[in-house]
């Protein structure tokens, strides 16, 4: 169970930096166009699937 643990810690912070990578990427995105680019979740979704 142990082992475990460092495993999920690992896991979570990988899952966190995507996230915010991709949030860093919609904030700049719409502080240069004033316009929401729903395209990027698109990507998004589409490097999960492959």
């Amino acid at each position: 169970m142990l082992s475990l643990l460092p495993l999920l810690v690992v896991n979570g912070v990988v899952f966190g930096a995507i996230y915010g990578l991709n949030a860093v990427g919609f904030s700049v995105m719409y502080n240069a166009t004033n316009i929401i680019n729903f395209a990027q979740g698109e990507f998004l979704m589409l490097g999960g699937m492959l």
